[in-house]
């Protein structure tokens, strides 16, 4: 009798998709993807053993409509372990057990969703019959890492996780190539990295040869050229050292498309922590590169294809091809969020893990690497050094404020710098003067920003910033929090610095939103108490274009108690302090990294703050691994948050008002965010007892009640928490 892995609709069986294609099918594509780092032939066996489950009588007939459940991946699981062995079957078993529902736990025989219950069980329907039809199932395999020698527990969970996400993948594909030839056929296709570097090349060579020579200048020049060189170096970890202002995005760039090329490596990853600076690299990249090969993907909006979307006429094919490319990241550039690609590593789910095969063969480049995150310090350095020792990618952390992040390295594993004298760079571009004003009561600070013509003051609570802007409310007074939508939020600031740029008056008071990347060049800042990291990004936005020949004032103080950092800010503000006593330049070199050593000293067992690693040590010898356990605490930014629409804008009226008619879409969700803000799940759930939300097409919750938002501090309503504003999830 034919085996069938899936039906097509009502169409006769001649048309269904035969098992024995679909198995040989996701091997082959499966093998490929594990071929990238050394394990082709575990790629093979997940892929021919992943449904062997499906030849039993039992799944055939659900097939053809009995409504009988039945358990199809337990199957190839056993099978794995009795082919392999209890250890390299088992890497195998926790990758096919976990192909549809996601990654298990090792558990226990109590837990009837465990690897270890399932490996057991024996009512199984019987799928001998698999036998022949597969072949080509490797007859011995051996392990394609090296362990690090102090966490061989997380190397081995590493691998699983990939080659997981190898076996993922080609089921998804091959099943869609087989179900959905249209779909299938709207992949892939992008141009390679070699041709991609010509226009970036074009374009540096332009920018370089009508950029004045000036002194900044040709440092500049220097670092592009350093990164350039320095491209043909080993993959492995690096660090790109450079001041606010270096030119750091295009000389990574430079690196990261001619190192690739240079040691075949398939795409470019850029990990952010901003929205702000996401958007702003990914619309250089387009403008450089091209709109239909730069992938944006941050994971506050993850894109959905509607199965009813006609996509030749709601998408182009570029568009289109994008889209599909969110599920697996196989565009050659990726633009990124940092709670995306972390998350995305410890998670359990197939959607998410999907993806990770393809940041094997890569280079990563983690911009403002001092916002790694730091209650999962610990268990992040070690993912990127697994990359880098095993999976054939290029880690480079960039950053103003290199992290001492040395001594969490496994193996001692070495790291290169790509600026060319990171101590001349610093006193190159040095553009500001930091003075320590001590305790400021909020009527001093107002009456002190009053005086200066064009000031910004940072500070940390949303409370803080309104109490300072209703003090100094007036002329040319401006209030930026992440409670404005970013379409307003983008008028404001476009405002602002067309104010700045025709010398006006212009005073800013704002949460950590403003230091996220954010291009605005103020002559003096004010910032409240904070980390040294924090500090440095006040520091970007002070005479960021070094107009001024005596330099910006930049000057630190210490609020009121409402205005003091909280929790995790707090700490980072009192190292600072301490670092401050020893340093009068606060932003030198040495005082970073006595910082962040300080830092991380202090934190100590808070770097791994939920025990990640231990998690996966603890029985690493019987490879019992917590996948699923471990994903839903690996969260970056905890807080449950909502999006509430703020309906004020033409365009946003028009889009809600087509989801009362058709409902919620993937087009819909993209077109609203830009007219959302997020907010805390208590203020959300309070928002709908005062009748002030409206909910729309199922999903969508607009603000009907718009005296909750201002034109001039947004969102108004809500609790004063310590900001979250520049993080994004």
């Amino acid at each position: 009798m034919p085996y069938y892995a899936h039906s097509l609709g009502d169409t006769s069986e001649d048309r269904w998709h035969l098992l024995k294609d679909h198995l040989e099918g996701t091997s082959q594509l499966a093998a490929g993807f594990a071929g990238v780092f050394g394990a082709k032939l575990f790629g093979q066996a997940v892929g021919l053993l992943h449904d062997i489950g499906k030849y039993s009588r039992e799944f055939q007939g659900r097939l053809k409509g009995s409504p009988l459940k039945v358990d199809h991946s337990t199957a190839g699981a056993q099978e794995a372990v009795r082919l392999y062995g209890d250890a390299l079957g088992r890497l195998l078993a926790y990758a096919i057990a976990g192909h549809h529902a996601g990654l298990p736990d090792y558990g226990s025989l109590a837990d009837d969703d465990s690897l270890c219950k399932r490996l057991r069980k024996d009512s199984l329907p019987r799928y001998e019959a698999y036998r022949e039809e597969v072949t080509g199932l490797p007859p011995k395999m051996s392990l394609p890492i090296r362990p690090s020698s102090t966490n061989p527990g997380f190397g081995l969970q590493f691998f699983i996780r990939f080659l997981y996400s190898c076996l993922v993948d080609a089921d998804f594909l091959d099943t869609e190539a087989a179900l959905d030839p249209q779909r299938a056929g709207a992949r892939g296709a992008y141009p390679g990295l070699g041709e991609l570097l010509p226009s970036l090349d074009q374009h540096l060579d332009h920018k370089c040869s009508s950029a004045p020579a000036t002194p900044v200048n040709r440092w500049r020049r220097r670092i592009l050229e350093s990164c350039q060189e320095k491209a043909s170096l080993s993959p492995g970890l690096f660090t790109l050292t450079v001041p606010t202002g270096g030119g750091k995005t295009l000389s990574s760039l430079a690196f990261a498309l001619r190192h690739a090329i240079k040691h075949s490596m398939d795409r470019v990853i850029y990990v952010i922590p901003f929205t702000s600076i996401i958007e702003q690299n990914a619309a250089v990249f387009r403008q450089i590169l091209g709109e239909s090969c730069v992938l944006e993907h941050h994971s506050n909006f993850q894109f959905h294809i509607d199965d009813n979307i006609d996509n030749s006429e709601t998408w182009s094919q570029e568009q289109y091809r994008l889209m599909l490319s969110t599920e697996n990241w196989d565009a050659p550039v990726v633009v990124t969020t940092n709670v995306q690609f972390f998350e995305s590593l410890f998670a359990a789910k197939s959607s998410r893990c999907r993806k990770l095969h393809n940041i094997a063969n890569s280079v990563v480049i983690l911009d403002e690497a001092q916002m790694l995150p730091t209650s999962y310090l610990k268990p992040c350095l070690l993912a990127l050094a697994e990359l880098v020792k095993n999976y054939h990618t290029t880690v480079v952390l960039c950053t103003a404020t290199q992290p001492a992040i040395k001594a969490f390295l496994p193996d001692n594993l070495p790291i290169e710098e790509l600026a060319p004298d990171p101590p001349a760079l610093y006193e190159a571009f040095r553009r500001v003067h930091v003075t320590r004003l001590g305790d400021v009561d909020d009527e001093s600070l107002a009456a002190r920003i009053k005086e200066h013509r064009q000031a910004l003051c940072i500070v940390n609570t949303r409370e803080h910033a309104l109490r300072i802007y209703k003090l100094i409310q007036g002329r040319g007074a401006f209030h930026l929090s992440a409670r404005m939508y970013p379409v307003h939020r983008s008028r404001k600031l476009q405002e602002i610095r067309d104010i700045l740029k025709e010398g006006g008056e212009c005073r800013v008071v704002s949460t950590q939103l403003i230091e996220a990347g954010v291009d605005v060049d103020f002559p003096v800042v004010y910032r409240a108490v904070a980390g040294v990291d924090s500090i440095a990004q006040a520091a970007g936005r002070c005479n960021r274009e070094g107009r001024l020949q005596s330099g910006g004032s930049v000057y630190l103080f210490k609020p009121e108690r409402h205005g003091q950092p909280r929790g995790w800010l707090s700490r980072t503000a009192a190292v600072a302090e301490m670092v401050m006593r020893n340093y009068d330049d606060p932003l030198s070199l040495e005082a970073v990294h006595q910082y962040f050593a300080l830092l991380y000293d202090v934190e100590g067992e808070k770097l791994d703050e939920k025990g990640i690693i231990q998690q996966f040590e603890a029985d690493a010898k019987r490879l019992a691994f917590p996948f699923r356990s471990v994903d839903p605490i690996f969260r970056i930014i905890e807080a449950d948050m909502t999006p509430i629409i703020i309906p004020r804008d033409p365009e946003c009226m028009e889009l809600i008002q087509e989801a009362r008619w058709s409902g919620a879409s993937s087009r819909l969700s993209r077109g609203l965010q830009p007219y959302s803000v997020q907010v805390y799940f208590n203020e959300y759930v309070d928002l709908l007892a005062r009748n002030a939300l409206e909910v729309i097409g199922g999903q969508y919750c607009v603000l009907k009640d718009l005296t909750f938002y201002s034109e001039e501090t947004g969102l108004t309503y809500g609790s004063p928490v310590s900001t979250n504003d520049l993080l994004i999830f």
